[in-house]
């Protein structure tokens, strides 16, 4: 998962560019970076290892000068970490063209021989976001246009939508002639655009998330279609078109489950009432299912499961109560890249406070269970604390089947659902009772604030995917995370 930015303005852009990393840095937490073309179409750029605050330090900052450029955060997927795959990529020909991508490829193998075979073009790692770059230069070059207008620029963005599989939002800077941005026909990862009034002309920002709209004096404008191409040149005027020959709004929807901030609107759905109605419908299934529970008090663990966890003890007349205290400066844990770190940050990460377990049966609530590691220790940390007993929630179905979209889910034996009932799961992670949220009930919640939206990406939980895969694609992934898996085993000990 990353996050991506985009801004086009009369002046200097790069003091917004940082404040809008910061607010996507829980998209990613691995690398940086940031591109901005100045007057004279010279690039200025900056990325490394790290946190946004640690990239960009003042000296770094007084050397980035530039009125439209592009940023990006990320964690590291299966395609590899290290430097060499922090983002914006870029490309000297045709332009100079630097890409900002947030998804996955799910035919980037095959476009890679593609592009060495027949299009003669070398790649310098195995990122399908370096190989989405390649695709979209060598059509963009093949327009032979040397001042290309935005019905060039929309030619090759549909050539590109014809090539490539999967997920991907993306924003390019196309050096000296302005902003790209453009989303998969399925619309998996989202991208939102904002404007704002400049002195002489609108100023627009394009992210992964509008959140930071307000705090930049941006007005969320609208979402970019799936399939669409958004140009604005330099000048500051804004084109758009549909590129894509079939296209469907199929968002992922554990962007609203995990991912996204809850200050977030993504495809018109507030990202944080669709939580709120996550755990109304639990707690709903609750009352189904067990109406004579003994639930003393609700806690969530924090962040995400936050609203969900408030709402549900509303609807089940209990007391809410946030039992453990979060350590601001621990990343998230389902995005630290090997499993080692996940084990040791949870007792870091999170702080108890045992007044508020001891001697009462409590319920935990989390947004989802993955592999099944964190929940097992946080309720080992509440057993200790003095509970009788604990009970938890998740606000979504089991996790059972790998993520291709651009969601480092772990090796499909690694996730504690994909071959067991939900009493062994239970079991598990320790828990005197375990529910999950039903999938029909999760999509509801979400689809509420859109019905215009008739499907939602849910392969996690159904292992039914929207593009097409290549042969033996599922199988060879599955081997690359589990070799990951081990490799970073291996290290650990």
């Amino acid at each position: 998962m990353c996050g991506i930015v985009g801004i086009s303005a009369e002046n200097n852009v790069v003091g917004d560019l940082y404040d809008s990393l910061l607010m996507l840095q829980h998209r990613g937490q691995d690398s940086a970076g940031m591109v901005v073309c100045d007057s004279e179409d010279k690039l200025n750029s900056r990325k490394s290892m790290g946190y946004v605050r640690d990239t960009f330090l003042q000296r770094h900052m007084d050397k980035l000068v530039g009125n439209y450029g592009i940023g990006h955060v990320r964690y590291p997927t299966a395609g590899g970490d290290g430097k060499e795959f922090a983002q914006p990529m870029y490309v000297n020909s045709p332009y100079g063209i630097s890409l900002a991508h947030n998804g996955n490829l799910t035919n980037s193998e095959s476009l890679a021989n593609e592009l060495f075979h027949a299009e003669m073009r070398h790649l310098n790692t195995d990122s399908d976001s370096e190989v989405l770059l390649n695709i979209f230069a060598h059509e963009l070059g093949k327009q032979r246009e040397i001042y290309p207008e935005a019905k060039h620029i929309f030619k090759a963005v549909a050539k590109t939508h014809r090539r490539c599989d999967g997920a991907y939002a993306v924003i390019a800077l196309i050096t000296g002639f302005g902003l790209l941005a453009f989303r998969d026909n399925n619309g998996i990862r989202p991208l939102v655009i904002g404007i704002r009034k400049g002195k002489n002309r609108d100023e627009y920002m394009i992210s992964s998330e509008n959140a930071a709209f307000a705090s930049l004096g941006f007005e969320t404008l609208r979402d970019v279609e799936p399939g669409e191409a958004v140009f604005i040149d330099n000048k500051g005027t804004l084109h758009t078109q549909q590129c894509a020959e079939v296209y469907q709004e199929r968002p992922c929807i554990f962007e609203y489950v995990y991912f996204a901030r809850p200050d977030s609107t993504i495809d018109q759905i507030s990202v944080y009432k669709s939580r709120m109605r996550m755990g109304k419908r639990l707690a709903n299934k609750i009352t189904r299912i067990n109406p004579d529970h003994d639930i003393d008090v609700v806690i969530p663990i924090p962040d995400s499961s936050t609203t969900a966890a408030l709402q549900l003890a509303d609807e089940l007349k209990i007391p809410y109560r946030e039992g453990f205290v979060k350590n601001r400066y621990i990343g998230r844990t389902f995005i630290m890249p090997h499993q080692e770190e996940r084990k040791k940050s949870v007792r870091r990460k999170l702080n108890i406070l045992d007044l508020e377990f001891k001697d009462k049966n409590v319920l935990l609530v989390d947004d989802s269970i993955v592999r099944g590691t964190t929940s097992r220790k946080i309720i080992e940390m509440a057993k200790e604390a003095g509970a009788k007993k604990v009970y938890f929630a998740s606000a979504a179905p089991p996790v059972k089947y790998q993520n291709l979209y651009g969601i480092d889910m772990p090796a499909t034996k690694e996730l504690v659902a994909s071959k067991k009932t939900d009493e062994e799961i239970c079991a598990e992670i320790g828990a005197d009772w375990l529910i999950y949220q039903d999938l029909n009930d999760l999509v509801a919640s979400v689809q509420e604030g859109n019905p215009n939206i008739k499907e939602f990406e849910c392969s996690v939980f159904t292992g039914q995917y929207i593009t097409p895969l290549n042969d033996g694609y599922l199988e060879n992934l599955e081997n690359t995370r589990d070799n990951i898996s081990k490799v970073t085993r291996l290290k650990a000990n």
